[in-house]
């Protein structure tokens, strides 16, 4: 039976083939994300799929994990005028400076001789195999004068990651973090395993995971808040490699970076109790191999607000924003996407929001939905506001310039009309590349992230 229905497939997709402009991995991976959104026809089809991939040798999504993922170089590191400027000293903190000419010359010698409340300067340069392990209960620790860029070069610390931050409140700023690999295929930018991190103006690139957290049995009451940071190219040969994998914790809060290229893995997957996205872009890009843009598995309350978040053309998973796919863990779980951006850009169509049963709510408003796809939610879902566009909306998306092109009255905004989630939904800024954001002058007028246009 199987044998005679993939003889037919085959013939007919042969037949299509002929007449597309698509690669043949284009075709069947277009019917392997259209099957992903039924699974119950997905089980009647799978083997005859299995047949036609082994028939054509074609493989599926599974094979082309373990596919390589070209990394480039990252970008110039940062000068002084490019970096977050520096915050004041908490009165009667010290500060210890690492330098190339210095006392100092390695971070690891900063992190054994700092105390609880001190502040770490790091002098802007390239710091080779250079990791550690920070023990302090507060720190401030931040590059001066440009970026420091901190190279793995086949080191982490405790088999974790570049930095492992113990459990203490810390504030990280100007710190490039790079190549981080580990035997267990985790190795990651910075291991989070308790207490409050807050990064400003920070990259993570081409890791095996950008940053990583612990889980609920210590981070309970953790939190985590990245501004103005890039997160890139994280990845892991035949596994899932995250820009960003958040467990657990209390909240996370990010705003005004950009994420972009992971490796199979999503830009940002995050498991905690309360969750702020707010005025980012989430970008995969060609040569980018996520899976979801932006997934809440175990659902908590998510603001995701004036985002851009962009699906490309032959992306590993056809969903762009997903909840609950892992089971419901938090109480009260609620979703509310409120003016953002979402672009597909495959042709194949996708799902921009999947959610699972069991979300208390879940509300879609003032969003601007370009290309083909729909909205998949079993828990009850409210649009207000809402637009669906094809892309000649957009001022120039081919160079992910997602500003209305002449707007009308159709794409006009709709004020949020339930007020105690009317401070919280309404956009105050909107994002600026790269890593970066600038407040809105007036009340929004257009639906989507970016209030300026082409007029």
């Amino acid at each position: 039976m199987v044998l005679s229905l993939s003889g037919a497939a085959l013939l007919l997709l042969h037949q299509g083939y002929q007449h597309s402009e698509k690669t043949l991995d284009q075709m069947l991976g277009g019917v392997d994300r259209r099957l992903a959104c039924h699974p119950v026809l997905a089980s009647v089809a799978q083997p005859v799929m299995n047949w036609i991939r082994g028939a054509l040798d074609a493989p599926a999504a599974q094979a082309r994990s373990c596919l390589p993922m070209a990394v480039p170089a990252p970008p110039p590191r940062r000068t002084h005028g490019e970096t977050a400027p520096p915050e004041p000293a908490a009165p009667g903190a010290r500060v210890w400076r690492v330098s190339p000419t210095g006392p100092l010359r390695r971070i690891a010698d900063a992190a054994k001789v700092a105390g609880d409340g001190d502040v770490v300067e790091i002098e802007a340069g390239d710091y080779r195999q250079d990791v550690t392990v920070w023990p302090q209960r507060r720190l401030t620790i931040r590059g001066v004068n440009g970026a420091a860029r901190l190279h793995a070069d086949g080191r982490v610390a405790e088999g974790k990651a570049i930095w492992v931050i113990r459990n203490g409140v810390f504030d990280i700023s100007n710190i490039d973090f790079i190549g981080a690999t580990a035997e267990d295929q985790n190795g990651a930018g910075i291991r989070f395993e308790g207490g409050q991190l807050r990064l400003r103006g920070c990259l993570f690139w081409g890791n095996q995971m950008g940053l990583l957290t612990g889980g609920r049995e210590t981070m309970a009451d953790a939190t985590l808040t990245i501004e103005a940071s890039e997160f890139a190219y994280s990845r892991v040969p035949g596994r899932w490699g995250h820009n960003l994998y958040v467990g657990s914790i209390a909240a996370l809060t990010v705003r005004g970076s950009y994420f972009h290229h992971a490796g199979v893995g999503h830009l940002i997957k995050s498991r905690a109790r309360h969750n702020t996205i707010a005025y980012n872009r989430l970008t995969d890009e060609p040569g980018g191999r996520a899976s979801y843009e932006l997934e809440f598995p175990n659902g908590g309350e998510a603001v995701v607000v004036g985002n851009l978040i962009q699906q490309q053309a032959g992306t590993e998973n056809g969903t762009m924003v997903s909840m609950g796919a892992e089971g419901y863990t938090w109480p009260g779980s609620a979703l509310y996407l409120a003016s953002n951006t979402i672009v597909n850009d495959d042709p194949d169509g996708g799902v921009f929001l999947a959610v699972a049963a069991g979300a208390d709510r879940v509300l879609s408003t003032n969003n601007l939905y370009v290309g083909p796809g729909t909205l998949r939610s079993k828990a009850r879902l409210e649009r207000r506001g809402d637009k669906q566009v094809d892309a000649t909306a957009l001022t120039q998306p081919s160079r992910f310039d997602y500003s209305l092109h002449r707007p009308g009255d159709d794409l006009a905004y709709s004020p949020v009309a339930d007020a105690d989630l009317a401070g919280r939904l309404t956009p105050r800024q909107e994002y600026v590349h790269p890593r970066a954001t600038s407040p809105l002058v007036n009340p929004p007028s257009w639906v989507g992230a970016l209030q300026r246009t082409a007029r």
